[in-house]
């Protein structure tokens, strides 16, 4: 829920300062909002794994790319949204991630996890710690 509160104040934003991206309702906004989460969830992941030369070669900045033409497709699928051209997709996505990486800490994102470690092997018996996320070594 808090991560389509962020993307829809990030498509909001972005149609309030990119020129070429326009929606006419707030129900419009709403299904852009549903239906960029699912293609995220769904189609990114595919296109992320066609175009992982492109993605490593590019540093992480060609996942810019496909968020613009996730954007894009968006714009074409969903009457009453319009995104003009490519480049305003780019800076109208640049937008919403900007927004999540902003927001990732209240969203959920980086959450700090722990866990055991045993070890069984070798037949003796080792006492359990805790390991953190932010621990970089563990003993086995």
């Amino acid at each position: 829920m808090k991560r389509w509160l962020v993307s829809g104040l990030g498509v909001w934003l972005g149609s309030y300062f990119v020129e070429g991206i326009h929606y006419e309702a707030n129900t419009t906004l709403l299904i852009v909002v549903l239906l960029l989460g699912l293609f995220s969830a769904v189609l990114k992941p595919i296109l992320v794994f066609l175009a992982l030369p492109f993605v490593v070669l590019t540093l992480g900045l060609g996942i810019l790319f496909i968020n613009a033409l996730l954007y894009l497709l968006v714009g074409e699928l969903v009457p009453g949204f319009e995104v003009v051209s490519f480049g305003a997709a780019f800076w109208g996505a640049l937008w919403v991630t900007f927004l999540n990486l902003l927001f990732a800490n209240w969203i959920g994102g980086n959450a700090r996890r722990s866990f055991t470690v045993r070890s069984n092997g070798g037949g003796a018996k080792r006492p359990t710690r805790k390991v953190k996320a932010k621990d970089d070594v563990i003993d086995i």
